[in-house]
């Protein structure tokens, strides 16, 4: 016997396995949030680090040019005071002349293509250290303040 009904329903079956019908025809609805949630999570993490990686350019590049500015203050302090050797070498006594060598031989070992190296703020500190006796044995009030800013005029002291 041939039955009408079964090859319709046959045919219907044929139809929708053919189809793409998810399992669970809620399932992206309930699963609404979720996917919400990762895209916020996936936008503001990349949002986040394009910021932070514009951040920490702009906070390198300002500690860089102050720790070049130091560093330049100290190699210009010890240029002056080669110089004047140079010129008059009974000019400071022979104390003063082994600390200002000393100085200088610091600041040939500070690694300046290499700001993650652990020995930059010790050999800064004996910079430091090293400027501050020889100022007191010169018997001279100079210290490194920092380039003053063009913005508060009143802090240029002449």
């Amino acid at each position: 016997m041939f039955c009408p009904s079964l090859l319709i329903i046959d045919v219907l079956l044929l139809i929708v396995s053919r189809m793409d019908i998810p399992d669970d025809i809620f399932g992206e609805s309930l699963n609404l949030e979720d996917t919400h949630l990762n895209e916020g999570y996936q936008e503001g993490y990349e949002t986040g680090f394009a910021s932070g990686k514009d951040d920490g350019r702009e906070v390198g590049l300002k500690t860089g040019f102050t720790t070049g500015e130091e560093l330049g203050f100290y190699r210009g302090c010890i240029d002056v005071w080669n110089a004047v050797i140079r010129v008059e070498p009974s000019c400071y006594s022979a104390r003063v002349q082994k600390k200002i060598k000393e100085m200088d031989e610091l600041l040939s070992k500070y690694p300046i293509l290499e700001p993650e190296n652990e020995s930059v703020t010790d050999i800064m500190g004996s910079l430091r250290l090293k400027f501050r006796a020889i100022c007191a044995t010169l018997n001279v009030k100079l210290e490194y303040n920092g380039y003053p800013k063009a913005s508060d005029p009143n802090e240029i002291q002449f």
